[in-house]
């Protein structure tokens, strides 16, 4: 993949997580008394890949409760979450699986564009976790129904990517606003500004 920079360091251990909490700190002193708080931050990374990306999509905009209700029903309907699978899913079997359309459909051209079944080249959603931040999600977002937000959580949490913050998350907007006791939540790209 164009682009490859061999240097990037992922946050692959707890130590890795450490540092980065104590550089935030550093770099911005309000932070430490929140770091403080909130304990140790467990290392929540999942393997990358098609199936993960997919978790990911059934995710958005519901709760965490109905997003595994939705990745069980799909699992229960496919097997396994593959390219393959999601690419014999017709509309009917995407609405027994309990698939909106938006998301069937972005399903399909994810899994089209990872098997090369679209006709453009393969893209390799390891590789891309090997390459700068920017990169990454202009490569994500270039299939139509996948946002920043969707590529930032995957390389944040698949990648362990150290320079990726999804600002648009309203979870992390609110307790942005929460911490530095602001009237009102910021937007993502208030959040965007603060965050860099």
């Amino acid at each position: 993949m164009a682009g490859m920079d061999t240097r990037l360091r992922l946050i692959e251990t707890d130590a890795d997580v450490a540092e980065g909490l104590a550089a935030l700190a550093s770099a911005d002193p309000r932070l430490a008394p929140v770091i403080a708080a909130a304990g140790p931050v467990p290392l929540r990374r999942r393997p990358a890949g098609f199936a993960a990306l997919a978790e990911i999509i059934l995710s958005q905009m519901v709760s965490k409760a109905s997003a595994a209700a939705l990745q069980s029903k799909l699992e229960a309907h496919l097997g396994e979450i593959t390219p393959e699978a999601v690419l014999t899913l017709d509309e009917a079997g995407a609405r027994a699986a309990g698939l909106s359309r938006a998301k069937a459909e972005t399903l399909r051209r994810i899994a089209e564009s990872v098997s090369g079944a679209d006709g453009g080249a393969v893209l390799d959603l390891h590789a891309l976790c090997q390459v700068p931040a920017q990169e990454a999600v202009r490569h994500l977002t270039a299939i139509k129904g996948v946002g920043p937000w969707t590529a930032e959580v995957y390389l944040l949490f698949c990648a362990g990517h150290p320079d990726v913050f999804p600002s648009g998350d309203v979870a992390l907007q609110s307790a942005d606003g929460h911490v530095f006791g602001l009237e009102k939540r910021p937007s993502a790209r208030q959040l965007a500004e603060l965050s860099e």
